[in-house]
């Protein structure tokens, strides 16, 4: 008789997302086994099992979630025209909403205390300030430069609209770009 594993009930993905969800809620410092279990459904043990620690877990958690970036990212770079107005709506469509803000900054902190995370998350960069500076620039030093300025200014606009609320979030975010890609010179950046 061949000795059988037990089959998963809930896939790899299905868990990471529930987890992510508690760790958005609770924080870094706030998912223990224990209240990973009650979100994902699932026993301590179970967790220990997949995961063999609590700092495996968080960071398998955050690399998920940086999964799930990378893939909106490629998306919003398919399906936007290689125009400024272009980028501005690329950025748009990553743009969190009011209340990500803070939740994510906590998260922001993880990712760039781990080395493991704060590579991922340089290597999203870099393919976002290039996905920005095509739309941009032609030449490479251009691409390169115009494109993290760019995705500068965006996470700054995010930050700051975060503090100030003078108006709503996506409203302020897109002032905050078409005034930078004038000031640049970058051409027609009204949406299109």
């Amino acid at each position: 008789m061949i000795a059988m594993g037990r089959r998963k009930l809930l896939s790899d993905a299905g868990l990471l997302d529930r987890l992510l969800i508690q760790l958005e809620k609770v924080g870094p410092d706030g998912l223990s086994f224990s209240v990973a279990s009650r979100a994902a459904g699932l026993s301590p043990a179970t967790l220990v099992q997949r995961f063999a620690s609590r700092d495996a877990m968080i960071e398998a958690v955050l690399l998920h979630a940086w999964d799930k970036l990378d893939a909106q990212t490629s998306a919003a770079d398919a399906g936007n025209p290689a125009t400024p107005a272009g980028a501005i709506d690329l950025l748009m469509t990553l743009s969190p909403g009011q209340a990500d803000v803070a939740d994510g900054l906590l998260l922001l902190r993880e990712d760039i205390r781990n080395p493991v995370l704060r590579a991922r998350g340089a290597a999203w960069g870099s393919a976002l300030a290039k996905a920005l500076g095509r739309r941009l620039a032609v030449t490479a030093p251009e691409i390169e430069r115009l494109g993290w300025q760019m995705a500068g200014v965006w996470q700054g606009a995010i930050i700051w609209r975060a503090f100030r609320h003078e108006s709503e979030p996506a409203n302020a975010i897109r002032a905050v770009l078409e005034d930078w890609c004038q000031s640049v010179g970058v051409g027609d950046h009204q949406q299109g």
